[in-house]
């Protein structure tokens, strides 16, 4: 049987301790890592070493975190980014994954909690979580359509694109809708990890995913049930 590649781990930080840190945790579970200490640095890096994945510290000396990620989509590369940030305000947060991250942790961190994000993010981005019962469906709500093997979001005729979060989340509300379901569920499945009472991830993603789905489309899909949860249905007639 042929072995896997090792996954490919670009970390940015212009602090060398940290960047350093990860990328000794990272190769100790047999990973692949290079870092880079700025902007400009991370983006040649990144073309040359072609990541799998890319943590990304917010603040750096020459461009923002934000302007390295836009440059790397406006290249072509949708690698997946978890940002690295000493910055908590939730409009920090909001911007973070609206701007096409996948999952931020705030300073100071654990690296094992990071480790296991990361591989969350890496679970979702190759659509491997729960593959075996998801192969060939084509999951449609009003005129919401997921097709899981292609992964391809559609309102009407309307391509959504969506980062692989909100696909993974889209996906599991749309595979349970009529049913309503908790944060608490959501975040067993999406994200796989205890966020730490950071439960508010899921409203900022479910935010973001309206502004993709809803916006413009005629009757909303994405409903919240005050006190309860979140549920992908059509409104009741």
């Amino acid at each position: 049987m042929q072995t896997p590649d090792p996954v490919r781990l670009l970390v940015v930080d212009d602090e060398p301790h940290i960047a350093d840190l990860v990328a000794t945790v990272a190769r100790y579970e047999g990973w692949q890592a290079v870092t880079a200490g700025t902007g400009q640095a991370a983006l040649s890096r990144a073309a040359e070493f072609g990541p799998d994945i890319v943590v990304l510290d917010l603040m750096l000396p020459d461009l923002d975190g934000f302007t390295v990620l836009d440059r790397l989509r406006a290249g072509g590369n949708a690698v997946p980014v978890v940002f690295l940030t000493a910055k908590d305000a939730t409009a920090d947060r909001i911007a973070g994954l609206t701007r096409g991250g996948d999952d931020y942790l705030v300073k100071p961190f654990s690296v094992e909690e990071l480790m296991a994000r990361l591989r969350a993010v890496l679970r979702r981005s190759a659509g491997l979580a729960h593959q075996p019962e998801a192969r060939g469906a084509v999951l449609r709500v009003g005129d919401l359509t997921l097709d899981e093997d292609t992964r391809e979001v559609r309102r009407g005729e309307r391509l959504a694109e969506l980062t692989p979060t909100e696909y993974e989340l889209l996906r599991y509300l749309m595979r349970r809708s009529p049913s309503v379901l908790t944060k608490a569920q959501i975040l067993d499945h999406v994200w796989e990890y205890d966020f730490g009472g950071r439960s508010n991830v899921v409203e900022l993603v479910i935010s973001h995913l309206r502004r993709k789905v809803d916006a413009g489309d005629g009757e909303p899909l994405i409903h919240t049930v005050r006190g309860v949860g979140y549920v992908v249905r059509q409104a009741h007639r």
